[in-house]
């Protein structure tokens, strides 16, 4: 069988990450009613390898999560990212956007270049949960936390390349090996490798709550300063952290990662490791830039 998505056919989802995703679109619904109530409240603030995987390229779709939503919001999500929220000024205004619409207005384009994550995978990231966080599973629920992360590759594909082979990681030499949600490329261009409902090894300690965010390139200045990959990052990162509630404050660096409040690492030589990547400087930079746009009211 196969289940119908904006870019054909996928193979059916085993009923547990059925159930996953049912409870994960919830809570991401969930997440836009906090956000309005918050919103209400005090307002919406808060490497790679060189080979190449066979038959690896980009296809354009929508996270699966959000590939459903209303014919309004598709229209709505056509409009350019960098748009904030303005006021109509005609005698006969257009009526309010739901919450879900409005949120899905932000949703940046994506293009979903997925990497291998089968069942061997799945039962090394259960089994990675249950060492480092005493959870024995795979899915990612309700996340609290965005990570940035810089790729150290030239391009998408050395990326991309480095995650899809599910060997050790090259650092603690443990399985599954290392991952990210999304790529984020210096032309603007969002590939989604991995589906949110999964957790992805992207920074320790936080792998239990967290979405990964790998913009591609060797510095954060260097990703700060060039305008189409800094505008497509704030535009995803905006989007998540509306969608799913998360204030801004937890939207962090991986140099950030230990002074995070959900930071949690039952390894002991696993504790107080931590990547030199978006240090706090420069992730107040960025905090300022995402602050200038708002999640709906």
């Amino acid at each position: 069988m196969c289940v119908p998505s904006t870019s054909g056919c996928l193979e059916e989802p085993s009923a547990r990450e059925g159930r996953a995703r049912t409870i994960d679109w919830v809570n991401f619904r969930r997440g836009i009613a906090a956000a309005a109530v918050l919103t209400a409240l005090c307002g919406c603030g808060a490497g790679g390898s060189t080979a190449t995987v066979a038959g690896a390229k980009h296809t354009q779709t929508a996270p699966a999560r959000v590939a459903s939503a209303s014919a309004a919001a598709s229209a709505a999500g056509a409009a350019k990212t960098s748009s904030t929220a303005t006021t109509t000024t005609s005698a006969n205004p257009a009526p309010a956007a739901t919450p879900l619409a409005a949120i899905e207005a932000l949703r940046p384009p994506i293009h979903r270049w997925p990497i291998p994550y089968g069942a061997q995978r799945k039962r090394e990231m259960a089994g990675y949960s249950l060492r480092h966080y005493g959870e024995d599973t795979y899915l990612l629920r309700n996340p609290k936390v965005i990570v940035e992360h810089y790729t150290e590759t030239e391009t998408a594909q050395e990326a991309y390349n480095t995650f899809a082979r599910d060997v050790p990681d090259n650092e603690f030499h443990e399985l599954p090996n290392t991952c990210a949600h999304f790529l984020v490329e210096p032309s603007g261009r969002i590939d989604e490798l991995v589906p949110l409902a999964l957790r992805c090894r992207h920074t320790v300690g936080l792998n239990w709550t967290a979405i990964g965010i790998e913009n591609v390139g060797f510095s954060d200045q260097r990703i700060l300063d060039d305008r189409p990959q800094i505008r497509a990052s704030l535009a995803l990162t905006r989007w998540l952290r509306c969608g799913y509630g998360i204030l801004l404050r937890n939207v962090i660096g991986h140099n950030e990662s230990l002074s995070s409040p959900y930071h949690r690492e039952r390894v002991p030589s696993f504790q107080h490791q931590t990547h030199s990547d978006w240090n706090h400087a420069d992730m107040t930079r960025y905090r300022a830039l995402l602050a200038r746009l708002a999640c709906p009211r």
